[in-house]
């Protein structure tokens, strides 16, 4: 059987030309400039909260480095592992048209980069102009692999705003302490709460009012009179987070590399995921102002501490001996209010140069409710009572996602394949439901065990090319769990067309819906008690996985995929896989060796 795994000559010549073909095939198909990094995935060890602790990162910085690309170009990042455990990495935001083996997330689109090896991610930009990032998408390492994407305008073409001065990036984070890894994956087998934060980071640093963290705080330096464009990441783990500057105001240009209408404001509610371009002018007086995050809060759960700060500096000759200015226009932990009458202000830019294409004549329409819930104690048989040993979980539409032991992608094209034999179905089903099984009072707080518990399942929504799409999602009351949940889409954006509060009302509520200038976005938020209204057009044929950006909430289960199906002809296909997609560990043998062909003969990987 093990002689099965290795390759004869004739086997390793064969690969070699159709492994070739396939790079030509993708560099002839690249538009734009083509950029190449690398990525050394390498633990290091680092000081934080007054303790020593290891940590893995991209190239030994934390953040990891940013990606510079000017819009419509494609990137090459050979990633190789050299940490401990098995670690994927994720575009966010990059809708990589017909490419989803490179989009990451594991055991959707790929099984994890292994210790020791290494695979080369195509990334290809499209649409996206200005502020993404990138992330590990493997149990919760992306706390410190991530780094930011700056997508400037085409060669030849400029903002729509005036040029800044310079710009800066800043990158909003999250520390724990500990094995994070280890602590989140004893957590999930017992079922019991997940680890939270010990503070807030700004660019790595935690800043003046965290232990031991003062001397490494975060500084930036400005010239009076000068506008500088700050590209904002929300990497975040498991938090919005409210951010200002003291005595400045900012201005939102941007919101996950797409144009808004500017608008100003003295804070912005920034949710885990997002991006968000803003304008800052230096027109205070000659001193010293602190930036500051503070965590938005919306559940029952643990308040995290400390508020994270970096300090901005003006040049020139003056006297500065105080402490810097803090921002008190930053909201309270639980201003809700202050959230949603930030989120309230964001409109596309919706002119001739930006234009909106909201679909109209709607084909697919999905009603998903998003909740928690709980899982029997051995993960099968759920006739017991709610809160009784139980294991936690979250669900979309009552079912709480289960990753599959072949990853979704590679499962569907195997399947489909015309020129293979496969036969490996069985590891995902097409049955995720367009609406919830049961119709209840979704924003009353309930322990209802018909409502909360739940099952696990891999089950997906297939789309056809080209259908337009509209979802609804419904935050739900269930175990106390009402929160505000970003959901983020992988391989697309989205038209945000509404949101309120409560149980939509599938007659009154349209009426209210903005197809003028809705924000389009990757990654954006149900509201605690409410509902969230999107739609898209689905163009980007391949397997994308949709989940809440809360790291608790995707690891109990508050995820799907949706599968687009190709079109009609090769530009409106996925891609072919790359030859070296990263060996599954554990995938039955018909995976190792490659199936066979129409002839019967057996084809190896």
């Amino acid at each position: 059987m093990e002689g099965k795994r290795f390759f004869n000559y004739q086997q390793i010549i064969i690969v070699l030309i159709l492994g070739s073909a396939f790079l030509l095939f993708q560099f002839l198909s690249v538009q734009g400039s083509v950029h190449y990094y690398d990525f050394v995935l390498k633990e290091i060890n680092v000081t934080k909260l007054c303790a020593n602790q290891t940590i893995l990162t991209v190239n030994g910085l934390f953040p990891g480095p940013v990606i510079r690309v000017h819009k419509g170009d494609t990137v090459f990042v050979n990633v190789t592992n050299q940490g401990n455990y098995g670690v994927t990495i994720h575009w966010h935001g990059v809708k990589q048209p017909r490419n989803p083996w490179s989009d990451g997330p594991v055991f959707i689109t790929q099984c994890p980069i292994q210790p020791g090896s290494n695979f080369t991610y195509q990334v290809i930009f499209s649409e996206e102009e200005g502020t993404l990032w990138w992330h590990a998408h493997s149990d919760w390492t992306r706390s410190t692999v991530h780094g930011a994407i700056v997508i400037l305008p085409k060669e030849g073409t400029s903002f729509p705003f005036p040029e800044p001065d310079g710009e800066e990036v800043i990158v909003l984070g999250s520390w724990y302490t500990g094995d994070l890894n280890e602590e989140v994956n004893e957590d999930l087998e017992e079922g019991v709460d997940i680890p939270h934060s010990s503070g807030f980071l700004i660019n790595g640093e935690l800043g003046d009012f965290a232990n031991c963290s003062s001397e490494t705080t975060y500084r930036w330096s400005v010239d009076y009179g000068k506008t500088y464009l700050l590209r904002i990441v929300n990497a975040v783990s498991d938090d919005e987070i409210f951010f200002a500057i003291a005595e400045h105001n900012l201005t939102v240009v941007g919101l996950d590399a797409a144009y808004v209408k500017p608008f100003v404001t003295s804070y912005i509610m920034i949710s885990p995921g997002q991006t968000m371009d803003v304008l800052l002018t230096a027109d205070r007086p000659l001193g010293h102002y602190y930036m500051a995050s503070r965590e938005f809060l919306t559940e029952n759960a643990t308040q995290d501490h400390n508020n994270g700060s970096a300090i901005i500096e003006y040049t020139g000759d003056y006297n500065f001996s105080s402490f810097p200015i803090f921002p008190h226009q930053l909201p309270q932990v639980l201003d809700m209010k202050a959230a949603m009458r930030f989120t309230g202000f964001i409109r596309s830019l919706a002119n001739e140069d930006y234009p909106v294409d909201v679909p109209k004549n709607i084909t697919t329409r999905m009603f998903i409710t998003v909740s928690m819930g709980e899982l029997c104690e051995n993960r099968t048989n759920c006739n017991i009572t709610a809160g009784s040993d139980n294991i936690l979980g979250s669900t979309l539409n009552n079912i709480s996602w289960l990753n599959p032991t072949v990853d979704v992608l590679q499962a569907y094209y195997r399947q489909y394949s015309s020129s293979l034999i496969w036969n490996i179905s069985g590891y995902y089903t097409t049955d995720f439901p367009d609406r919830p099984s049961v119709m209840y009072n979704f924003t009353e707080d309930s322990d209802d065990p018909d409502l909360v518990m739940t099952a696990q399942g891999t089950r997906v929504k297939v789309l056809n090319y080209n259908e337009s799409v509209e979802i609804v999602f419904q935050g739900t009351g269930l175990l106390d769990g009402a929160g505000v949940h970003p959901m983020h889409m992988h391989g697309y954006s989205f038209y945000v067309i509404g949101m309120g509060q409560g149980n939509f009302d599938n007659e009154t509520d349209p009426l209210t819906f903005n197809l003028v200038d809705p924000p389009k976005a990757n990654t954006f938020i149900v509201p605690k008690y409410g509902w969230l209204a999107i739609r898209f057009v689905a163009n980007n044929p391949g397997v994308w996985f949709w989940h809440c950006h809360f790291d608790r909430h995707l690891s109990w289960g508050m995820d799907t995929v949706f599968i687009v199906k190709n079109g009609d002809t090769e530009e409106t296909s996925m891609l072919p896989p790359p030859s070296n997609m990263p060996i599954c560990t554990g995938y039955p043998e018909i995976f190792l060796t490659g199936g066979k062909n129409d002839d019967g003969d057996q084809i190896y990987l």
